[in-house]
């Protein structure tokens, strides 16, 4: 199988998504139910869906076979992810997400416009923590409901359970490092939040959930572990990069991480390399939402002429080339299945959206 062999379970994993949400909307009291809705045309809006695909490879890495088995699991990694965006976009104030407006600001609107009682944006906010919590639910039972021996589904809840605490542990890391100045943030500290927050769960987790439920034993996937930490934070430094402007035509994506004052490897090491003048124009824009156009360009410069927009770039071709040659040296990875994680690294590092 490849890539384009697993994105053709996308439809049936959608079918699977909204089967869970009426299930629920049968059961839960009237005035619940609304909110049921919310949550389901947030987790559809769309996405790119890549943790549910690499469940679905991690299975196929270690089988051979079809992924169907595992498609509650897969499912199960969106509720996930729907937990993790809508308390994300609470914590950094967004206002668009896939393509609609975020849930919290959205629910904030409705209060607004239905003039009810107290601060529609405190609606809003406690509202979107408490749909962002429900997913937590929907994640476990989905896990519990696919049809392997239960050992490995076992085995897979305990992998869940790490995923969320190292998740939650790169966020509380994150939020710190924005409370500090770029100088007091090390790249050792921005790599860890990375690896916590942006490896485990994206990569890391997802595949090794995959291959317990397909009976592999935790200790066989040390090799799988390492290969995807590796890419998962190669893909969070090319996120970096893209959400810093670069590739802005090809990706769709602006500057926020910069108005947004995100302490990535891009702003930490400009900070270290640069002159004064350089670090004053990244001053006038970092978690400014209000920075001109001009500034927000200036900025930008600021990280091509340091060198730190080079140095992201090096990182990210260091750490492909270690996973690809770990790849190639393991023996515990299927042959027949190497050239599958070969096209899901390159999916990852190389990506422009």
């Amino acid at each position: 199988m490849d890539l384009a062999d697993l994105y053709r379970y996308l439809p049936r994993l959608e079918k699977g998504l909204r089967a869970s949400y009426a299930r629920q909307w049968r059961t839960a009291p009237p005035g619940v139910r609304r909110y049921l809705r919310t949550n389901e045309e947030f987790t559809l809006r769309g996405g790119k869906r890549f943790r549910a695909i690499l469940l679905l490879a991690g299975y196929h890495l270690v089988t051979g076979r079809r992924p169907d088995p595992v498609l509650s699991a897969a499912a199960a990694l969106e509720h996930f992810q729907s937990w993790m965006l809508i308390h994300d976009d609470i914590i950094d104030h967004a206002e668009q997400r896939r393509g609609g407006t975020t849930v919290h600001l959205a629910l904030a609107s409705e209060h607004r416009k239905d003039a009810r009682i107290g601060s529609s944006d405190d609606f809003g906010t406690g509202m979107g923590i408490t749909l962002g919590d429900l997913e937590e639910p929907f994640t476990v039972e989905a896990i519990l409901d696919t049809p392997v021996p239960r050992t490995a589904r076992m085995s897979a809840l305990q992998e869940y359970v790490r995923m969320a605490r190292l998740t939650a542990y790169g966020q509380l890391l994150d939020i710190r490092n924005g409370t500090v100045e770029p100088a007091e943030v090390t790249e050792e500290e921005v790599m860890t939040v990375h690896t916590l927050k942006s490896a485990v769960y994206t990569v890391v987790s997802p595949l090794k959930i995959g291959a317990l439920l397909a009976g592999r034993p935790p200790e066989q996937l040390r090799e799988l572990e390492a290969i995807g930490t590796d890419l998962g934070v190669a893909f969070q430094l090319r996120d970096d990069v893209l959400g810093a402007g670069f590739d802005a035509d090809a990706s769709g994506k602006s500057s926020n991480d910069l108005t947004e004052g995100k302490r990535t490897l891009l702003v930490v090491k400009a900070w270290q390399m640069g002159s004064e003048v350089d670090r004053a124009r990244l001053t006038r824009v970092l978690g400014n939402p209000h920075a001109t156009p001009e500034d927000v360009e200036r900025a930008r410069d600021v990280l091509r002429t340091t060198g730190s927009l080079a140095y992201s770039e090096e990182r990210i071709d260091a750490l492909s080339k270690r996973a690809l040659a770990r790849l190639d040296r393991s023996r515990t990875i299927r042959s027949g299945a190497k050239p599958l994680v070969r096209e899901i690294a390159d999916r990852l590092v190389r990506r422009k959206f």
